[in-house]
């Protein structure tokens, strides 16, 4: 089989990396890609939804797997499927989960799934006059795709309106926060869940833990992800199921009730508070970092479970997944900066050396191959990921790897998976 692989990211490296092992894949087509897939890259950006379909066409395609969100968004699937070529991901209508928060929400409700209290509001005096009555903290979301980034945490009324106003009054996040979501503050530990999905039957993969703050101790701007390891010790793998109960099957009965059954990966970012779980938000895609710990601990070829689901079939073929026993922790290397503005084109040294370690792998993100050398394109450069025995060793040896690389103006949070240690310890 012929796989196109589509986004430029970590995760999209990760799912190359991983689709390479299929004995099925013959050709891999990586678009646009970055300096880890070099010798799969075509340069074609992921929102090009009309040169995609002439390349599935030319490159004669069998199989395609978007990463990101916006070519999902943008009807990447449904453009394959008039195609006749199988797409690993939800339609453009099942995309909106993730596309427009306002939507998800809606759909959580209607489908009697536990999240925070919430108001919608495009109108700015509106939403200050809630903001007023309902006090703070609060989580003021912009609707649209922002990047990881279009979430403020407002511990005071005055942060609250001033967020509000970023939003609706100066446009920070331009379209994307023309309808704002106004969240209560829910308050626990996060934890990602997620599924692969054929339209009806969802299969969990291991528990994992993401990192969204910039800085240690989760403090500073959230991010698109800075680390993240599984599995999680707050959701053992048997909790997993009935998680999967409150969180994802039912969302999958009201998405097919509504004539658009969801296919691909469904994640659900959960919220473990005292009152029982609650969902943050729904991705509609593998989240990065995730994806990297997950997809090495994952043993099983993953290509027929993604054929599985798009033939509505996990059932019918009785899909398991294998996993690796060991713990997965990776450390994302950022540029100083981010989120906001940051430097690019800065040489990056010792990837080869952490590489070569022993269950070790260094996934690139925000990289570019320039005549032999790779130099910073982004914020998030590379994620570092190792294997342990235990969460501790993981973690160890992840650092370990992470210390041989080298960067002007580097940064990386020195903390991952310390929450999950601290967890077990107190076990």
């Amino acid at each position: 089989m012929r796989i196109l692989v589509i986004g430029s990211g970590g995760r999209e490296h990760a799912l190359a990396w991983k689709i390479n092992q299929s004995p099925l894949a013959s050709e891999i087509f990586v678009a646009p890609g970055n300096g880890g897939t070099l010798e799969h890259n075509v340069p074609l950006s992921d929102s090009d939804i009309d040169g995609l379909v002439n390349l599935v066409k030319e490159k004669k395609i069998d199989f395609v797997v978007p990463g990101p969100e916006l070519p999902l968004t943008l009807g990447i699937t449904d453009a394959m499927e008039a195609l006749g070529v199988p797409c690993f991901g939800p339609s453009k209508a099942c995309a909106r989960l993730e596309g427009s928060k306002a939507f998800a929400k809606e759909a959580m409700v209607a489908a009697g799934i536990p999240t925070a209290a919430y108001g919608t509001f495009q109108d700015m005096e509106k939403a200050l006059a809630f903001i007023d009555e309902h006090g703070a903290p609060l989580v003021i979301k912009a609707d649209g795709l922002a990047a990881g980034k279009g979430v403020i945490i407002a511990q005071t009324v005055q942060e609250a309106k001033d967020a509000v106003k970023s939003m609706l009054g100066d446009k920070k996040f331009g379209s994307a926060g023309n309808t704002i979501v106004i969240e209560e503050f829910l308050v626990g530990e996060e934890l990602s869940l997620l599924c692969f999905c054929d339209g009806e039957n969802a299969l969990a993969l291991p528990s994992a833990q993401d990192h969204k703050a910039i800085g240690e101790g989760d403090t500073g701007l959230n991010t698109g992800g800075m680390g993240a390891y599984s599995p999680a010790p707050l959701a053992q793998d048997e909790a997993l199921e009935k998680l999967a109960d409150i969180t994802v099957r039912p969302l999958l009965k009201e998405m097919a009730k509504r004539g658009t059954p969801f296919k691909g990966i469904l994640y659900a970012g959960l919220m473990m508070t005292e009152k029982g779980v609650k969902v943050l938000e729904y991705n509609v895609r593998f989240g990065d970092p995730e994806c990297q710990p997950l997809l090495m601990r994952l043993k099983s070829d993953i290509l027929p479970i993604m054929q599985a689901c798009v033939e509505g079939k996990l059932k019918e073929k009785n899909i398991k997944l294998e996993l690796y026993p060991q713990s997965a922790l990776g450390v994302v290397f950022a540029a100083k900066g981010y989120p906001e503005s940051y430097p690019k084109g800065m040489e990056i040294t010792g990837i080869e050396d952490a590489n070569a370690m022993e269950n070790v792998k260094v996934f690139h993100a925000g990289t570019k191959n320039e005549n032999g050398k790779i130099l910073s394109s982004g914020g998030r450069l590379l994620c570092v990921v190792a294997l342990g025995d235990t969460l501790q060793e993981a973690k160890n040896t992840s650092y370990k790897a992470i210390e041989k690389i080298h960067m002007e103006n580097a940064y990386y949070r020195r903390d991952i998976g310390d929450k999950g240690i601290k967890r077990l310890q107190n076990k």
